[in-house]
């Protein structure tokens, strides 16, 4: 959006550099990243970033705060998945921005998403530095909101993740990692920290007389007790693919979360509704809204409705305009778990060789114990369809993930 700094780098683009940079990519990563990198970073001007920053964080606090909202969102976890031992504040937040018009024609932001979950802090770091490095960036840009280095971030991130501990006792836990697409994520996060990757469905209870019970993995044939877990396992992942645990969720253990699993239902799609602030779009419940509750609150026209399930990740599950015949079709058990929504229409800003495209920027926060929530840098992702991840902009050029620089 800085429109010498876009112009110059279209000009200067060398595909050549590009793939030299993927490949770069994979040997940070230590594995292929198997999902579409844009060809390009974008350059924001830095207020657009800092308000987007403030906005999650208002919103979070607004949550915190509501002690109302903080009991109903408690009572609709899901009964097997309601953790024990719930930390004070999310130790995690993302918050994703699209940009749209509003009313008077200019650039506004627009929430799009909100959740208290980690994100690819490892994997959009190097990303970032591999652009700065592959194109020869211009130095006076940076891409770290809060921190103010590298050596900074780091170390911040080891203050919420390792806490501390022996590195040997905090793993990053998730469903079958090896599988995972964040796997490059995972793989520069260990490797910086010195962490251990595990499956959370080989994480072993160790009952001890007298004392709460611990969490343990094995490294080869030793049983290593867990200090803290940094918890990238979802649960709607767990469900769907009947992932058999060895431990229960709602038994206290003597074990640290980085990043609780409370709080990923906590804040989450399930607050939209609660949310009141310009850039956060209408939402409703849908059985509210089969009962005649918060219909005024919808656009007139359906074509900029959208239906979402509550509980899913990547996108799984919406409906753009539904028709009466798809919201009906949700089971009347089922639809206090879905959102109707009002649908952003995302401005493509982004001015690229294979034409204009759309942009959603993610900020990443980390929240340390005894501390404060802060912004630690933005993933922005490249599309041009009606969803945005980077799943649904495959077999495209100059779409998928990205970073956002700015000058300071």
């Amino acid at each position: 959006m800085i429109s010498e700094l876009r112009q110059d780098f279209n000009r200067r683009f060398r595909p050549e550099a590009y793939r030299t940079m993927l490949h770069g990519l994979d040997a940070v990563s230590r594995t292929h990243v198997s999902f579409p990198v844009a060809e390009t970073p974008c350059f924001f001007p830095k207020p657009l970033l800092d308000e987007m920053a403030q906005t999650g964080a208002a919103l979070t606090h607004q949550l915190l705060e509501n002690r109302e909202y903080m009991k109903r969102s408690l009572a609709a976890i899901p009964e097997a998945w309601r953790a024990a031992d719930e930390t004070p504040h999310p130790h995690f937040l993302t918050a994703d921005f699209g940009l749209a018009r509003d009313a008077d024609g200019r650039l506004a932001q627009r929430l799009v998403e909100i959740q208290a979950f980690p994100s690819v802090f490892g994997f959009q770091w190097a990303l970032s530095e591999a652009w700065q490095s592959a194109f020869s960036l211009d130095s006076n840009l940076k891409f770290l909101l809060g921190p103010s280095d590298d050596a900074a971030y780091w170390k911040l991130l080891d203050h919420v993740i390792v806490a501390g501990h022996d590195p040997e006792t905090v793993v990053l836990a998730d469903v079958d990692p090896a599988t995972q697409k964040t796997l490059p994520d995972f793989h520069i996060t260990a490797d910086r920290l010195g962490i251990r990757i595990v499956d959370i469905a080989e994480l072993e209870p160790e009952d001890r007389p007298g004392k709460r019970p611990r969490l343990c993995y094995r490294n080869g044939k030793r049983l290593i007790p867990i200090r803290r877990i940094y918890n990238r396992a979802i649960a709607d992942e767990l469900v769907r693919k009947q992932v058999h645990l060895r431990f229960d969720y709602r038994e206290s253990f003597e074990v640290e979360w980085a990043g609780h699993p409370n709080w990923y239902f906590h804040v989450s799609k399930f607050s939209l509704p609660s949310l009141r602030h310009p850039a956060v779009p209408s939402a409703v419940f849908l059985d509210a809204w089969m009962r005649g509750e918060g219909r005024d609150r919808l656009p007139a026209d359906r074509d900029r409705w959208i239906l979402k399930p509550l509980y899913s990740f990547a996108g799984q599950g919406i409906v753009f305009s539904p028709s009466d015949e798809q919201i009906s079709a949700i089971p009347v058990e089922k639809r206090g778990e879905y959102l109707l929504q009002e649908r952003i229409s995302f401005e493509p800003v982004i001015e690229t060789p294979a034409g204009p495209t759309q942009a959603e920027v993610r900020i990443l926060y980390v929240w340390p114990d005894h501390g404060h929530l802060m912004p630690m840098t933005a993933l922005v992702r490249l599309g041009r369809g009606q969803m945005m991840g980077v799943d649904h902009n495959r077999n495209q050029r100059w779409v998928g993930a990205s970073a956002a620089f700015f000058f300071r």
